[in-house]
């Protein structure tokens, strides 16, 4: 067997894959060890304070060891990967292809996370702390647990004692319980403690199975306390408990949801917000993107209200450029921008994100709906990268596509604006004197009273709601 030297192993850590993030989540590999990978190849995916993003590995070589299970937060600047290259490669292969011959599969065993199974490396590990027994006294059980913990198979394992009559919690064998590292992050995003569950699998090893009967089983007896204690007073079933995993449930808050809420608190209570609200009769602009819809120009492109209404807040910024701007507290300046980042808040199973049109002010309308359609593609896919997310100068939020009237948008951090659409129904109108059917909308626009005042944030709201209104004037006011 060859042996690998420490020269011919290059560590992979967790970049940073947006603007000053701390730490990312390990949401998927895609390789494992022993796999040969090239430069530039995919070999897991990470869920960052910002976005899902997906890391290439730098170099070619063959995988010697992932570092962390899938569902871990690891620190940036962490190694993740350990990686064979050049003379080392072939070495680092060696291992698994005897392993594979040498060490049959038991029968009934279930397979283990990426990582996790046999060892491919010759290099000896640091002991875990109460490890110091020879491995020949392990028990069957002992034995499963030092390869669910990345130690490989265990030695041929001595005869076990007789078993003790079972318990009515996981057994105890001198180390945590036997659980595989995606039952493990069930068990914490449950709150349910390990040490408490019965387990169903072979050897002793809990099952996903397990850990959702542990959350819908009946709290221990009271019987089951030392007899030298006095018993508790009874509690009436109705009577709710401090925490009931049967009433409530927990979700970890981490990625882009933490984010988020760091953010937005952040944003609520250092910007003064201010909101003002106009409603407008929006039937030409829907007529519009009817014709849109037809036109050759628009074939395979996104037409709907919303291109047409960030057209019309282009406009108004155009028309009122110092709208377009941030508060620098540092330098107590106001920074106005000469471009326009147009953000569009997306809802996403990983929580809001904000990605944006860059220089979104220079494109014509179908350019604009080629954009729009690719930012709402990509953030649907979980795609959106994370610099996609940075830079924006005012942002659109479009609540209508959910029933809402309207809203009091909290504006993106670093922004002085946003506006928020409201959804586009048939109202009783007065037209041209009469009463009659229209597509009316809400608007409210949000903005940083330090920089904007109410005049500057009227004209803006009232130049979008006569765009919207007249879309005619998107030509004469472009």
């Amino acid at each position: 067997m060859t042996t690998m030297t420490d020269s011919s192993v290059r560590e992979f850590k967790m970049p940073d894959v947006g603007e000053g993030l701390t730490e990312a989540e390990i949401l998927k590999w895609y390789v494992q060890p022993g796999d040969t990978v090239t430069d530039g190849q995919v070999v897991c995916e990470v869920e960052t304070a910002k976005a899902a993003v997906e890391l290439p590995i730098p170099y070619d070589g063959v995988v010697r060891e992932l570092h962390f299970p899938e569902g871990t937060t690891v620190d940036v600047g962490t190694s993740i990967i350990a990686v064979a290259v050049g003379d080392g490669a072939a070495a680092a292969a060696e291992p698994v292809q005897e392993a594979v011959a040498e060490e049959p599969k038991p029968e009934g065993r279930q397979p283990v996370l990426v990582g996790y199974g046999v060892s491919t490396s010759s290099t000896k590990r640091r002991p875990r702390k109460g490890a110091e027994a020879p491995a020949a006294a392990q028990t069957p059980t002992a034995a499963i647990q030092a390869e669910l913990n990345g130690h490989g198979p265990a030695a041929p394992a001595a005869p076990a004692a007789p078993a003790a009559p079972a318990a009515s919690a996981a057994p105890v064998t001198g180390d945590r319980p036997l659980a595989k590292p995606p039952v493990r992050k069930l068990a914490k995003d449950l709150g349910v403690d390990l040490a408490t569950v019965v387990p169903s699998g072979p050897d002793g090893i809990i099952t996903r199975e397990d850990v959702h009967a542990a959350v819908a089983a009946p709290e221990p007896a009271q019987a089951a306390a030392p007899r030298s204690e006095p018993a508790a007073p009874a509690v009436s079933p109705s009577a709710p408990t401090s925490y009931d995993t049967t009433r409530e449930t927990r979700i970890p808050v981490k990625g882009v949801r933490k984010a988020t809420a760091a953010a937005m608190v952040g944003s609520a209570f250092t910007a003064p917000h201010v909101t003002e609200f106009v409603t407008v009769d929006v039937t030409r602009t829907m007529k519009l993107v009817e014709e849109l819809k037809q036109d050759k120009e628009y074939t395979g492109l996104r037409v709907n209200p919303l291109l047409l209404i960030a057209k019309a807040l282009l406009v108004a910024i155009k028309r009122n450029p110092d709208i377009n701007a941030s508060w620098d507290e540092a330098a107590q300046e106001i920074v106005v921008k000469h471009y326009v980042n147009l953000g569009i808040a997306a809802a996403t199973p990983r929580g809001l994100i904000v990605p944006n049109i860059k220089d979104a002010h220079a494109q014509t309308l179908p350019q604009l709906a080629g954009s729009l359609g690719e930012l709402v593609s990509t953030a649907r896919e979980g795609k959106t990268s994370p610099a996609a997310m940075q830079g924006g100068t005012v942002t659109i939020t479009n609540v209508g596509v959910f029933g809402v009237d309207t809203g009091t948008p909290i504006l993106n951090p670093g922004e002085s604006a946003i506006l928020a659409v409201g959804a586009i129904k048939l109202q009783p109108w007065v037209h041209k004197g009469k009463v009659k059917p229209r597509q009316v909308t809400t608007l409210a626009l949000s903005f940083d009273h330090r920089l904007v005042d109410g005049e500057l944030g009227s004209k803006v709201l009232a130049d979008v709601a006569a765009v919207l209104e007249q879309p005619k004037r998107l030509i004469s006011w472009a």
